[in-house]
């Protein structure tokens, strides 16, 4: 197949184009140093013509709420157009778990608007839910990092591992469309500060964590399962300790 991944050179992206590659498939990275750019339209058209399956993975270049939602209703409107009138057979995109509920962050908004662009294009799609990657530990400690302390939300957390994430994307593109929603999370359940305070432990690192609910994520206030799906959802292989070790890290 001819399979077009935007953000294709990307955390995830990366991994999804090694994937289908070894696998066999005629893989286009998409990106604005490919020559393919969702904001302005370049390079779209002659991306997808005889593309069977687009999976869109980019990600804005600024969290800032008008930029993030400018981004993500502009690149969404670009490319369903291009992939519908190429007759584009599956469109896939990774969004956030419960980002529908999130309402007081902007990114969440924008990734719910992105989701509604797809769901109402006509190009059959999957749209892939994700719980945050473990990747982003460092991140949310960052900050949180107040003096020599990490203040970080006690909400539930359930990270998943980026290799894990790809390994479901590549199989989602290799499947039929399902015209709805798959949920993906990692095999561990415990309290972001939780999960926090483990990395900076493992990683040595002095700093304290303080769970504390007022910790914005995001822009937003978490309730205590924002973050975690709430039915049934697909379950990557790779928990916390596996993961570090991945990162060059004993625990």
């Amino acid at each position: 197949m001819k399979i077009v991944v935007i953000g294709g050179t990307g955390l995830i992206g990366s991994k999804v184009v090694e994937k289908l590659r070894q696998l066999g498939h005629q893989v286009i990275v998409g990106s604005p140093n490919t020559g393919i750019n969702t904001i302005t339209g370049e390079g779209l058209a002659e991306a997808m013509k005889g593309t069977d399956v687009v999976i869109d993975l980019a990600n804005s270049p600024s969290f800032d709420d008008n930029a993030v939602m400018e981004f993500f209703r502009t690149a969404g409107k670009n490319l369903l157009a291009s992939a519908l009138n190429a007759g584009v057979k599956h469109h896939i995109a990774v969004s956030i778990v419960n980002a529908d509920k999130i309402t007081d962050s902007g990114y969440m908004r924008a990734k719910v608007v992105q989701e509604n662009i797809i769901k109402e294009s006509g190009v059959p799609y999957t749209i892939i839910r994700s719980t945050q990657f473990l990747e982003f530990l460092a991140g949310i400690a960052n900050s949180g990092t107040q003096g020599s302390e990490s203040h970080v939300s006690g909400a539930q957390f359930q990270p998943i591992a980026a290799e894990d994430v790809s390994v479901f994307v590549t199989q989602v593109a290799l499947s039929a469309p399902i015209n709805g929603y798959i949920e993906i999370a990692g095999p561990e359940r415990s309290t972001m500060a939780e999960f926090v305070g483990r990395y900076l432990y493992y990683m040595n690192d002095p700093r304290k964590v303080v769970s504390d609910n007022n910790t914005r994520y995001f822009g937003a206030l978490l309730s205590e399962n924002a973050l975690v799906p709430l039915g049934l959802a697909k379950m990557g292989g790779i928990n916390f300790d596996k993961w570090m070790k991945g990162q060059g890290v004993k625990s």
